[in-house]
């Protein structure tokens, strides 16, 4: 009788002579020569290059790049009560942690006669580009948006590709407007990028870019970063699990598809000192795939670019991890704090078997724009103070995770991440 080739083929590996950043192959390629073109040509000839490439890309073709008020007016009065009473509960905690992050300005007397200042100014002009393609990122929009109202910038605009109808989803239009954003304008792509570091006769150049895209946005991020700051080139997106036997192989199987259904280029590792738990979790992930809406992706995901890698112990994961740096790294062992204390380098790191990522997307209140593709070694994720080295760490306990579960799932859904909600139910049925 023939044996079934699993539906994941995800690779249960041995630890020994496997090097983790070959997952990474193929990411940092980017293509700099033909984007290069698009960035001249907008800075060259503004707003008739950025059209001439929104029909050409997107298949659109519009007369006016900025988003008038009216249409932001129509987006709130179809809107879902459900989705504005999640945004809200989402936004109210990342304003909470964001503001516990700012910095003041301070004022130390070194000796008598000598006082030094250190006085916070924020950044003026600020520009964020939201992708948009197979999901709709409405949470990518406060993540950006909040703490740049917080930190004071006065100039708030957003980029972000249109529709073929011309017009910009009407859900990440009231995301945009509830997050402070003062302008919107209606471009995707390399362009988008070209538009904000130079300006154009629509809208004014910015000083800082923000904000995650394909390998086209990110290669135009690279060729702008001499004439305008940027916050990072964010690779696919990424997540490491380290679980020992107490783990819950369901909670890590639908953790690792939730990245995984991000994007074909996405990495999901598991680094695990029992087998046991590594079969477990092939065996969910196989089970959990068969309905997903978007498994034709998790699956490519998961058969290139992500492992379950059996070690020799919980050092052994803990030293591999570090290595990796990951983007996205959650710990579930039963000795989860001694685990914390060794891990030196990841963008957001989530305690426990109930502090899934998902949580940390949407609504938990740390930021999901991350360093990706090992540079959490040397880089934090996005805070209101960008300019110092932070690991953000979430710890979301079995009570608490009902106050947040149905506004994460409605989030989720309405992003058409089935996975993401998925992963939340699982962690709310064990309440019952």
């Amino acid at each position: 009788m023939k044996t079934m080739k699993p539906i994941s083929a995800i690779d249960i590996i041995r630890s020994s002579g496997f090097d983790l950043a070959s997952l990474r192959k193929g990411q940092r390629g980017l293509p700099a020569d033909s984007v290069r073109s698009i960035v001249d040509d907008v800075k060259k000839r503004g707003d008739i290059a950025v059209m001439k490439y929104g029909k050409m890309f997107d298949g659109v073709d519009i007369s006016s790049l900025r988003v008038p008020e009216d249409e932001i007016k129509k987006a709130y009065d179809s809107a879902d009560k459900n989705f504005i009473e999640s945004l809200k509960c989402a936004m109210k905690n990342i304003e909470k942690f964001q503001e516990a992050l700012i910095r003041k300005d301070t004022s130390v007397e070194i000796s008598e006669g000598i006082r030094l200042s250190s006085l916070i100014r924020p950044i003026e002009n600020i520009g964020a580009y939201v992708p948009g393609g197979t999901a709709s990122y409405v949470s990518t929009v406060y993540m950006i948006g909040i703490p740049a109202q917080i930190a004071g910038c006065r100039r708030r605009i957003l980029c972000t590709p249109p529709g073929k109808d011309g017009k910009i989803n009407p859900n990440i239009l009231i995301a945009a407007d509830m997050a402070g954003f003062n302008e919107i304008y209606k471009i995707g792509g390399a362009q988008a990028i070209a538009a904000m570091a130079y300006g154009t006769a629509s809208l004014k150049k910015v000083d800082k870019i923000f904000g995650p895209g394909n390998i086209y946005v990110n290669a135009a991020k690279m060729l702008v970063q001499n004439d305008v700051a940027i916050d990072m080139v964010a690779g696919p997106s990424e997540v490491l699990i380290i679980a020992d036997s107490s783990s819950n192989a369901k909670f890590i199987a639908s953790d690792m598809i939730s990245q995984a259904e991000h994007d074909i280029m996405s990495s999901a590792v598991l680094l695990t000192d029992s087998e046991n738990t590594a079969k477990a979790v092939r065996n969910e992930i196989d089970q959990q795939l068969k309905d997903l809406a978007r498994k034709d992706i998790a699956i490519q995901s998961l058969c290139k670019n992500s492992k379950i890698i059996v070690t020799e112990s919980t050092d052994e994961c803990i030293a591999l991890a570090n290595e990796f740096a990951p983007e996205h790294l959650e710990i579930m062992t039963k000795d989860r704090e001694s685990v914390l204390k060794n891990i030196t380098n990841a963008g957001s790191v989530f305690i426990g078997s109930y502090s899934s990522v998902v949580l940390g997307d949407y609504a938990s209140g740390t930021n999901h724009v991350l360093p990706t593709m090992g540079f959490a070694k040397s880089m934090s994720g996005l805070s209101v103070d960008d300019f110092v080295r932070r690991m953000e760490v979430s710890e979301i306990s079995k009570d608490s995770i009902s106050s947040i579960g149905k506004t994460v799932m409605n989030l989720a859904e309405l992003e058409g991440l089935s996975g993401h909600s998925r992963t939340i139910r699982f962690r709310m049925e064990e309440l019952r």
